[in-house]
């Protein structure tokens, strides 16, 4: 009867709240445990669809977080780009635009043109190491470009008029992705802990709603002489 899928959860309240009309109108309910009395069923309901309503709120900041990040990093491999060619025409040392085209590279997730053989590329890892040659991930997007920054804060040529390519305006962006990537990390800590909440108020195998409901189905049988 009850399920413990995403979409079952509000159906087991539901459930609750009609058996909580069906021990309401029984004249002969009247359980001698605090647990089972109407007050406390009808507290226990109301103390579920707090959680569940938690959880979409929850999930809802979650979303909204990832759709922000996704915005705020979308247009950073062609900021990049536009960085590293600004660098190159600022008649920067060989050495820096190398660093920094190794740099994007790593950002991008693509490997060098050349590898020596048996050695894995630049910026990647051997095969059969879990972590992904592409070190796509959203924080180590932001380790690379905080390197770059670096770099291009050591190099004197670089001092570009492009007002969104200063020194000044990458660290403004550098900060705003920081901000993205921590802002998704606590809502999904405050989603994951919303859910937790949620079952521990619907199947906790206690006290729980779902275990409630079965305690005051066995005193229904107990009292109707029902098998």
């Amino acid at each position: 009867m009850y399920s413990t899928s995403e979409t079952g959860h509000a159906k087991n309240a539901a459930a609750f709240r009609d058996l909580i009309a069906f021990c309401t109108g029984n004249p002969g309910y009247n359980p001698s445990a605090t647990a089972l009395t109407i007050a406390s069923l009808t507290a226990k309901l109301s103390d579920a669809r707090t959680a569940l309503s938690n959880v979409m709120a929850a999930q809802t900041i979650f979303n909204n977080a990832v759709n922000n990040r996704k915005l705020e990093f979308q247009n950073l491999k062609p900021l990049a780009t536009r960085i590293v060619n600004a660098l190159n025409a600022s008649g920067a040392p060989a050495e820096s635009v190398k660093d920094a085209k190794t740099i994007i590279r790593k950002l991008r997730g693509k490997r060098a043109a050349a590898e020596k053989p048996g050695e894995p590329a630049p910026g990647t890892t051997p095969p059969g190491n879990p972590i992904s040659v592409s070190q796509q991930s959203y924080d180590q997007k932001v380790q690379h470009f905080s390197k770059l920054i670096a770099l291009l804060s050591t190099t004197a040529t670089y001092n570009p008029n492009e007002t969104e390519l200063t020194i000044t305006a990458l660290q403004a962006k550098l900060t705003a992705l920081q901000a993205a990537e921590t802002a998704v990390i606590g809502a999904y800590t405050a989603y994951s802990n919303s859910r937790i909440a949620r079952d521990e108020a619907l199947y906790n195998p206690a006290t729980g709603l779902v275990a409630t409901a079965g305690n005051v189905k066995k005193y229904v049988k107990a009292i109707s002489g029902s098998g």
